[in-house]
């Protein structure tokens, strides 16, 4: 259940919670006591002074008898919970409150020096619960005398208990409606979490097509379903391309086996003579290196998406091997009368992989030369371009149109599917091309217009 992440939204906010009304219920209840403090503090104030001012009035009229000054002082106190006491010295002259005439002498006899400064003191000892009191000093004829004003703290610590009592009945319901109210605020906010759950539960490799769909959710849901909706797209293409790719190779492979098996069911059918058994052992064998080529080039473009392929490299130089591979292949350009001539410049040293090198290369004069009709011609040429080193092949061939330009890469694509099996291709090799480019941290692109030729330039970092 603690796993759920509902429960722990809602258990993380129930602790917050409570954590910022403890904060909440302390600051109060201090702000409480302080401001009830406060206010008694006032009233004896208040209280003291005027009954300071009274007894002054009563000396003067009495002519210094301070007994029955403050007999009179005390007469005229309205009683209200206060005790009002005038002393001189140590000796009280008269209280409002008989019956704590005793404390009231001790609570005097106590009051430090620094108090008689008439700031307000406690009054420990006073009933249950203490008491607050508040001294003015009043001075005839050379004698000083204390008003004092004592209240007890009764008022005080039954409010401060209403006070505790109302929090510890209110916090438990309100942490109630908190963690309440927390979880179902989690649940219905991570409702569209629940269905992208159960959409993507309901998808598999035969519905990658298929989107999240999770309607008004938070910015950060709906981000998530996007990103989610751009990782099936791009799962959708890679299996796309993936049956593709076994439904081509399956295709290509199924040709020559045909071939093979087709040619030996008809040379073993009836006796023949040696002549009729070589020719078809001939066919059998042209077929099997196609069926070779093919095998090779599908393991190599497998390793390459495996990453399994270590790149041996080499100082190697570049103008040689260009002009190496043009050599191996005039044989091919003359049997199909195509002018193949190759400009390799000087001496251009690079760091890579010299059979892979060589293998794009070829594909790439391969390619050029199988599809320019007789009496074309075919470039190579070697370039530098700042930090860039530039294999440069150019044909009149038949040329490649727009639509199939930005696809001549893709495995078993040929834009002239009828030509290209005439022509002994599989439509691997600028695959292979591209892989071989972009492993040299290289890119190879094309330009084309149909019947006047193409262009096709690697790049590679010198």
């Amino acid at each position: 259940m603690f796993k759920s992440l509902r429960v722990q939204l809602a258990a993380w906010y129930l602790v917050l919670f409570s954590a910022l009304f403890l904060v909440f219920c302390l600051v109060l209840y201090s702000s409480v006591s302080r401001a009830l403090e406060g206010r008694l503090e006032e009233s004896l104030a208040a209280t003291s002074s005027i009954s300071a001012q009274i007894f002054q009035e009563e000396l003067e009229e009495m002519q210094g008898d301070s007994a029955a000054a403050a007999a009179e002082v005390i007469s005229k106190t309205p009683p209200r919970g206060v005790v009002i006491a005038i002393a001189a010295g140590a000796k009280i002259l008269a209280a409002s409150d008989p019956e704590h005439r005793r404390d009231t002498e001790a609570a005097v006899a106590r009051i430090p020096a620094a108090e008689r400064r008439e700031d307000a003191w406690d009054v420990p000892g006073w009933g249950k619960n203490g008491a607050r009191g508040v001294a003015r000093r009043v001075t005839y004829q050379n004698r000083e005398f204390l008003v004092v004003a004592i209240e007890p703290l009764d008022s005080v610590v039954q409010s401060l208990q209403v006070l505790r009592e109302t929090l510890w009945l209110v916090t438990p319901l309100l942490l109630a409606v908190a963690g309440a109210g927390g979880y179902l605020l989690t649940r219905r906010r991570l409702a569209p979490l629940r269905s992208m759950m159960a959409q993507t539960q309901a998808i598999s490799d035969r519905n990658l097509e298929t989107r999240l769909h999770i309607g008004d959710a938070a910015e950060e849901l709906a981000t998530l379903a996007a990103s989610f909706n751009e990782l099936l797209a791009r799962l959708n293409q890679s299996f796309e391309t993936m049956r593709r790719f076994v439904q081509d190779a399956s295709h290509e492979l199924r040709t020559p086996l045909a071939v093979i098996r087709g040619e030996a069911d008809v040379a073993l059918s009836q006796p023949r003579t040696a002549a009729d058994y070589r020719e078809s052992l001939m066919l059998i064998q042209e077929e099997s290196r196609r069926l070779s080529r093919l095998v090779d080039d599908l393991l190599n473009l497998a390793r390459a998406d495996a990453g399994h392929v270590q790149l041996q490299l080499e100082e190697l130089y570049l103008n040689d091997l260009l002009a190496e591979c043009c050599r191996s292949l005039q044989p091919l350009a003359a049997a199909r009368n195509v002018e193949l001539s190759c400009v390799a410049g000087e001496d251009l040293a690079v760091q890579g992989d010299e059979e892979l090198l060589r293998r794009m290369v070829v594909n790439l004069l391969d390619n050029a030369i199988r599809y320019t009709p007789e009496g074309g011609s075919v470039s190579a040429a070697l370039e530098t371009q700042g930090s860039e080193v530039c294999i440069r092949v150019c044909d009149t061939g038949v040329g490649i149109p727009a639509e199939a330009a930005t696809r001549v890469f893709e495995r078993f694509y040929r834009a002239d599917k009828a030509r290209s099996r005439q022509q002994g291709g599989f439509g691997l090799g600028l695959s292979i091309v591209k892989w071989i480019a972009e492993s040299h941290r290289g890119a190879v692109e094309l330009t084309s217009q149909p019947g006047q030729g193409s262009t096709f330039t690697v790049r590679l970092q010198r």
